[in-house]
C-alpha cells in the first residue's frame, strides 16, 4: 500500500497543469535534456531525491499501475495511458513529444474526473484506463 499521504486529485491535477504549461518542452538553455514524463515533475516523489530515492511502491501512482508490472524498475512508465493501453514506455519508443503529452492529457483529464466522480482522493476505481 502507497505511504505517499499526498491527495491524489490535486497531485494530478499539479501534473496536468505542468504539461499544459509545456513542463516537459526542451529548454532553450537545455536543449539536449529530455524530460520524462512523470518522473521529472513535482509529481514524482523521487524527482529531488534522485540520490536517496524513496520505493517507488509508496508513490500513489502505484494504483495505476497493473499489478504485473508494479515491481518494474520504473513502474509509473507502465500506467495505460490510452484506451489501446499504450504506456509511456511503449510511447518512448516511438511517439513524439507532443503525443506523448496529449496522451498524458488526457489520462489525466480521465482520471482526475473519474476519482472526482467516484468521491475518491486516493483509490483506483476500475474504470480508470
Amino acid at each position: 500500500m502507497p505511504k505517499d499521504k499526498r491527495n491524489t486529485i490535486d497531485v494530478l491535477k499539479a501534473e496536468l497543469d505542468f504539461v499544459k504549461q509545456g513542463g516537459y518542452e526542451k529548454s532553450m538553455r537545455d536543449p539536449w535534456s529530455v524530460k520524462l514524463a512523470l518522473e521529472d515533475s513535482a509529481t514524482c516523489m523521487n524527482c529531488d531525491h534522485k540520490k536517496n530515492p524513496v520505493p517507488c511502491s509508496e508513490c500513489l501512482l502505484m494504483q495505476f499501475v497493473p499489478a504485473n508490472r508494479r515491481n518494474e524498475k520504473i513502474p509509473c512508465r507502465h500506467i495505460p495511458l490510452t484506451t489501446e493501453g499504450d504506456t509511456l514506455l511503449q510511447m518512448y519508443r516511438g511517439s513524439t513529444e507532443e503525443e506523448i503529452d496529449k496522451a498524458l492529457s488526457s489520462w489525466l483529464q480521465r482520471t482526475i474526473s473519474q476519482l472526482e466522480v467516484d468521491g475518491k482522493s486516493g483509490q483506483k476505481s476500475s474504470t480508470l484506463h
